[in-house]
């Protein structure tokens, strides 16, 4: 035949990372990717990797991240797929109550709560001689801090816990096999849905102090929350508080542990975290990938992006990008002007990166302080399967103790 098959066909760099083998380092690829300003996909979507391409168009209002416009954008009716106006008002309801700049001391505040569950956690693993870091405190961390935030109860968080698992653990498979949720995380879904009406319901005219309660009682300018519209906002906070910070702290543990000189400076200098964690959000970001659809014809590097198209806008990929970033592939702690796409940006842009920096900042700084010679058991890792919010599955450490 003279035909050549579609599978014996050279990948594009683009089809390279979705395969898992790329997922411990993708970073390569991605240099392959930004030696062209646009990359047209075989599956016809078009992929955007340099930081000014990928900067301004994530801020475009001429793309949608609505299902409907996006093909790959995403399930679900959170408003992280929703484009204004409905994006604006559900967003500003959910951030009056959240943090800055409505309630701008709401997150410092949590400060003591936050080094407190660090505190314990690590307490828990002393006397072991090896822990895994994501199990042991880049997963329970975070779901805790945000089943506290949200108002629930404590002796209902095993629950909410194993839930949240079971809804994550279905976005980790193999991106070429894509398909509907599990029929168990599809339970889960459900159930967490059910409880979730349930505490609202019991807000609703008995106000507590968390999150819950304000969004069932707000009485704002953007008027009250639907009931779906609070369970929608109260599992998106979940899911999208949960993973970002997991693969944050996880793949800062990993650096840190690649990388000792970087262990110790932030052991010795403890005020650098920070910056340290803004650019472990440049340097090894927990999402790599946002997805949107064209509403009109654009123009990308000199080539037309016909209405209609899918985008991929590969936001690690920019912000490893040598034209923006100066020495690109090296973590500098105290980097200047560092606007890394690592929240990305714009109406989009993560709306609970204020208290993940603040988690990350905590979490790494007081592994770097009290665990004992930390070294890694297994490099790479394994690595979640999902190519966009990536992470490692599990992070095996050795240690020779724990420290007050």
């Amino acid at each position: 035949m003279s035909e050549t098959l579609a599978s014996d066909r050279p990948q594009t760099p683009m089809q390279a990372i979705m395969d898992p083998a790329s997922r411990a380092d993708p970073y390569p690829l991605y240099e392959q990717l930004r030696e062209k300003p646009v990359w047209h996909e075989p599956d016809g979507s078009y992929v955007i990797s340099r930081y000014e391409d990928v900067a301004r168009l994530i801020r475009d209002p001429r793309l949608s991240v609505e299902p409907q416009n996006s093909p790959r954008g995403g399930q679900g009716l959170s408003f992280l797929n929703m484009d204004p106006p409905a994006h604006d008002r559900l967003r500003r309801m959910t951030m009056r109550h959240f943090g800055p700049p409505n309630d701008p001391g709401r997150v410092e505040a949590m400060t003591p709560a936050l080094e407190a569950m660090v505190t314990s956690l690590i307490d828990a693993v002393r006397g072991q001689d090896r822990i895994d870091v994501v199990a042991n405190v880049s997963y329970p961390f975070p779901v805790t801090v945000i089943a506290d935030l949200l108002g629930v109860p404590r002796e209902d968080e095993p629950r909410f816990h194993a839930w949240a698992e079971g809804i994550v653990q279905s976005q980790d498979r193999d991106p070429r096999e894509p398909g509907r949720r599990t029929e168990s995380a599809e339970k889960a879904f459900q159930e967490l849905a059910g409880y979730m009406f349930d505490l609202i319901s019991q807000r609703k005219g008995a106000p507590r102090d968390d999150m819950l309660s304000r969004l069932v009682n707000d009485d704002g300018p953007d008027g009250v929350m639907e009931p779906g519209e609070m369970i929608s906002v109260s599992v998106l906070l979940l899911l999208a508080g949960h993973e970002t910070t997991v693969n944050l702290i996880s793949n800062g543990m990993l650096t840190m542990l690649r990388q000792p000189h970087l262990l110790q400076l932030l052991k010795d200098n403890p005020a650098i975290a920070p910056g340290f964690v803004e650019e472990m959000l440049r340097y090894e970001p927990p999402v790599h990938f946002t997805f949107r659809g064209a509403l009109c014809d654009l123009d990308v590097g000199g080539e037309t992006i016909p209405k209609g198209s899918a985008l991929q806008l590969i936001l690690a990929s920019g912000s490893r990008d040598p034209r923006r970033f100066e020495r690109a592939d090296t973590f500098i702690a105290d980097r200047p002007n560092n606007q890394h796409l690592g929240f990305g940006s714009g109406i989009h842009a993560c709306f609970g990166a204020p208290l993940a920096r603040l988690e990350g900042q905590i979490a790494l700084k007081e592994m770097a302080r009290r665990l004992v010679n930390p070294r890694l058991l297994q490099d790479p890792p394994p690595y979640r399967f999902n190519p966009t919010l990536r992470g490692p599955r599990a992070l095996p450490v050795a240690i020779d103790g724990v420290l007050p």
